[in-house]
């Protein structure tokens, strides 16, 4: 029988996948031109970044369901999403 600890923690797992931003709905948001900050208010802190000389790129999310977002002086000039349902 599983424990009370156990229940609790995957309880919380499954909230947190409900509330994932990564959603089909939030990347048909996305929009050239976008500010980086109005990126993460839809779709939270990026899991990962790099960059150089006004250009960077984000990732949200992992290797099976991502967004990816290049930005040029902070402002949206590609992206690309998979595995969002």
């Amino acid at each position: 029988m599983p424990s009370l600890r156990s229940l609790t923690v995957l309880s919380l797992c499954v909230a947190l996948a409900a509330c994932s931003k990564l959603t089909q709905e939030n990347y048909a948001k996305l929009e050239t031109g976008m500010t980086r900050v109005q990126v993460e208010q839809l779709l939270g802190k990026p899991t990962e970044c790099s960059g150089a000389l006004g250009i960077s790129s984000c990732t949200w999310g992992d290797e099976t369901r991502f967004v990816s977002v290049q930005f040029a002086s902070d402002r949206v000039v590609m992206y690309a999403g998979q595995g969002l349902q």
